[in-house]
């Protein structure tokens, strides 16, 4: 039986989540309908507009993103001390930038909120928007409705658009979340559809990539990587490696992935994997497996183990994929 999201969201464990969404029976509804013949491809740049968007009002930044012809990979930070640190007034503000018809956006048409005397009842929809600014469920929940009322409305129909409901694994540790980010980047390359990072088209390596090459700074949006490799700690929501050590990693993986070969991975990259405990030996069987190889949790044996315990369950899908794919921490 599947676990309940509400028990693999929870942000005591973990504040990283890989999220995925699949047009309504996997139909390329974002990519060239054979059966229809139409090129929907532009709809993949309205994903990667909204995505930005909505990474600016809710407290949820990007680590990693793919759009695919029929469906999509987002790598998440959910930033809950962000949120908190929020006032009152910019919960209101924010929540009626996303809903305009919501009761927020009536207190600020009305003039009908006092922010120095906030009433009871005014403090408890508060609250519940700031809990709702922080939760993935409503961040996917704007972007699959805003790309579905834009089809629907360009194709003159109604009807579904994605599946009903978007999966969800949590990244339990710094070596899923390095992990899951390369697999989400090398998603085209996986799938034949380009060659290399920079010609992966609606995807975040390309992004990068392109900002770096123009020496532009990183969209507010996007998750920073740590400056050096000699950081002691990290403060939440940075990727733990250097943007370079990234590069060169991702670009490593295409290449052998594009081959087709099981070939290993430099050696002057295998220390930027050990030092995240992740096997450089198995490294390349991981990036291509990591959707099939583990389910709800993605992580270190012990950290896997940690969740069978507090769910109580005699096992969880991937712990075997873990015990070969990531070291234990010492």
């Amino acid at each position: 039986m599947p676990t309940p999201r509400k028990l693999q969201v929870d942000l005591t464990v973990t504040p990283y989540y890989h999220c995925i969404s699949r047009c309504v029976r996997q139909a390329y509804l974002c990519g060239y309908d054979s059966k229809s013949r139409r090129d929907f491809d532009h709809r993949k740049q309205w994903l990667v507009d909204q995505l930005h968007q909505l990474a600016t009002v809710f407290a949820i930044r990007i680590c990693a993103y793919a759009i695919m012809s029929n469906h999509y990979h987002l790598v998440l930070f959910v930033d809950s001390s962000l949120a908190k640190s929020w006032s009152n007034e910019e919960v209101v503000n924010r929540w009626a930038s996303l809903f305009p018809m919501s009761k927020a956006k009536t207190w600020l048409d009305l003039n009908v909120i006092d922010f120095e005397n906030v009433s009871a009842e005014q403090q408890d929809e508060i609250n519940k928007w700031r809990d709702q600014l922080h939760d993935i469920s409503w961040f996917m929940r704007k972007l699959n409705e805003f790309i579905a009322r834009q089809a629907n409305k360009e194709d003159d129909c109604t009807g579904r658009f994605w599946e009903g409901r978007f999966k969800s694994q949590a990244l339990l540790d710094e070596s899923a979340l390095l992990a899951c980010m390369a697999y989400v980047d090398l998603n085209p390359i996986r799938a034949g559809i380009c060659k290399t990072p920079e010609s992966s088209d609606f995807t975040s390596i390309q992004e990068r990539l392109n900002t770096y090459q123009q020496h532009k700074p990183i969209k507010q949006s996007l998750c920073e990587f740590e400056i050096n490799d000699h950081q002691e700690a990290l403060a939440p929501g940075v990727i733990p490696c250097t943007q370079q050590e990234y590069f060169n990693l991702v670009d490593a993986t295409g290449r052998l992935v594009k081959a087709g070969k099981a070939g290993a991975i430099p050696e002057h990259l295998a220390p930027i994997l050990s030092r995240l405990k992740i096997d450089p030996g198995t490294w390349l069987e991981t990036v291509k497996s990591l959707g099939s190889a583990f389910f709800g949790f993605i992580g270190r044996p012990e950290n896997i183990e940690a969740q069978m315990i507090a769910l109580n369950k005699q096992r969880i899908h991937g712990l075997t994929s873990a015990r070969r794919a990531f070291r234990s921490a010492a």
